[in-house]
């Protein structure tokens, strides 16, 4: 637990992260002027049991941060006041047990006065004022015994801890790990049959199997899903779903891994081909591998939801269950400062050379897609992976605008009627390079092109343009954006 002396020093930065957040959580609340004695001690009670279901060490009382959009507007509020003759936090210890040491700061930011109460989590009992012992449920303060189970779970976590996957007990006890040793076997590293559970953190204290023995027995109990849908959400037709759970792990995730490279089909791309075709994939593996990882390690199995894997027509979707683990802030975790969920989990990936202890997936996946593609949830993360989908052969827009025309069953290199050309220019020995330079006298789109040679893919009359552009016989309309909706063609005399 981190010491209140050494929280006081960095208060600044601490306040900082916590306006970054998108909005208010139980362990932290931001006032501008607010006062009110006894529903101050309420709020202390509430966020110093709210700050141990959380897992943090400590719960913040801010004042002189507005509430809504998180601008620091400074304070006039004063703590050295007198509440019927008693100083204010003589008055708040007095009625607080157990007692929690709670302080009030005064700090600058941005030239503007703020003050933090700093509100220690409760240890070994639930703190209580006034003889009843609250809890923040969302914004509100709630009397703790009006929610038996939120009781029972807080004196569990003061008890044993904030639940993992090493100090929570798995259901299942009747384990095996078949599968467990011929992995490691694969990776040249032998495990000891009779102390392996205990090296690898496979026992809770009363030596009973935890979660992360269940997660890599040969059977994890958990269901991992990969659904595939045929538009943008999840309201369109869903035409496939594949299992890779209930298996150790660790060859679950090698399956998500090998689905996700038969899913990055290689495109080609005709675009300005002169003579090698290139191809290009449907989205970056190396970013996809580390998602996929990151939400592995990073899941909250103690929930007992596995992540979850959506692809639909134009991206990927990369859910793990859980948000930012406790001590890691927003700025830390793009920055690749990494505080794992599941500490024995990623060690264990590290061991086996899955992952490196380096902190560089989500910088590699920010560097590549951005920060808006990682959204941080109350109760999940999700990142996005969007295809680089070349434009689709078969669909167009009309006039420059959005609106598709799908051509159904098109087949390649197959003429259908010459139209919108003069009879007298178009002969029977006449070229198609020859035809689309004359109907270019005047700059054409390409749709207008295979209209005039009577071909239903862009693909075959791509083939006839290109060569002419790089004999300069053709030349676009807008150069510098060769895929530009706007691109016409003109031939050049």
């Amino acid at each position: 637990m981190q010491d209140i002396n050494d929280v006081k020093k960095k208060l600044n930065v601490i306040v900082e992260e916590l306006i970054s957040h998108n909005s208010e959580e139980e362990w932290f609340e931001f006032k501008e002027n607010w006062y009110e004695p006894v529903e101050l001690g309420k709020y202390i009670s509430a966020m110093s049991n709210a700050a141990v279901m959380r897992g943090e060490d400590f719960a913040y009382f801010v004042w002189g941060v507005k509430d809504d959009d998180h601008s620091v507007v400074g304070t006039n509020f004063k703590f050295q006041v007198d509440v019927k003759g008693e100083p204010l936090q003589h008055f708040l210890a007095r009625q607080l047990t157990p007692d929690v040491g709670f302080s009030f700061e005064e700090i600058m930011i941005v030239g503007k006065r703020v003050v933090v109460l700093v509100i220690p989590a409760a240890q070994n009992v639930p703190t209580a004022f006034a003889g009843i012992r609250y809890i923040r449920i969302g914004s509100s303060k709630e009397n703790l015994m009006k929610f038996p189970e939120r009781e029972s779970q807080l004196f569990y976590i003061l008890r044993n801890g904030f639940p993992s996957i090493s100090n929570t007990e798995s259901e299942y006890q009747e384990l095996t790990f078949d599968k467990l040793f011929m992995y490691y076997q694969s990776k040249g590293i032998v495990l000891n049959k009779r102390t392996f559970k205990k090296n690898l953190g496979f026992l809770t204290a009363t030596g009973k199997y935890n979660v992360l023995a269940q997660l890599l027995s040969d059977d994890s109990h958990f269901t991992i899903r990969f659904a595939l849908f045929s538009g943008d959400d999840k309201t369109s037709k869903m035409y496939s779903v594949r299992e890779f759970g209930n298996t150790c792990l660790l060859y679950s995730l090698d399956d998500v891994l090998r689905y996700g490279d038969v899913l990055n089909i290689p495109q080609a791309d005709e675009r300005n081909r002169i003579v090698e075709r290139k191809e290009v994939s449907l989205f970056n593996a190396k970013v996809f591998t580390e998602a996929v990882i990151n939400a592995f390690v990073h899941n909250k199995w103690v929930d007992g939801n596995g992540p979850m894997f959506t692809s639909f027509r134009n991206r990927i979707e990369i859910l793990s269950r859980g948000t930012l683990p406790p001590k890691q802030t927003v700025d830390g975790f793009y920055a690749g400062e990494s505080v794992p969920v599941n500490e024995a989990l990623s060690k264990i990936f590290i061991q086996l050379h899955i992952t490196e202890h380096t902190g560089r997936g989500i910088p590699q996946i920010t560097s590549v897609y951005g920060r808006d593609n990682i959204r941080i949830k109350e109760n999940n993360i999700v990142v996005t992976i969007p295809f680089d989908r070349l434009e689709d052969e078969n669909y167009a827009s009309i006039d420059g605008e959005n609106a598709p025309v799908k051509f159904e069953n098109a087949p390649v290199d197959v003429p259908v009627k010459l139209k919108n050309v003069p009879v007298n220019e178009v002969g029977e020995d006449i070229t198609l390079e020859e035809k689309v330079l004359q109907f270019c006298s005047e700059p054409k789109g390409i749709l207008e092109i295979c209209e005039c040679l009577g071909y239903k893919d862009k693909r075959s009359v791509r083939k006839i343009i290109n060569p002419l552009m790089e004999l300069g016989r053709l030349a676009m309309t807008v150069p510098d954006k060769p895929n530009s909706r706007n691109q016409k063609y003109i031939s050049i005399k």
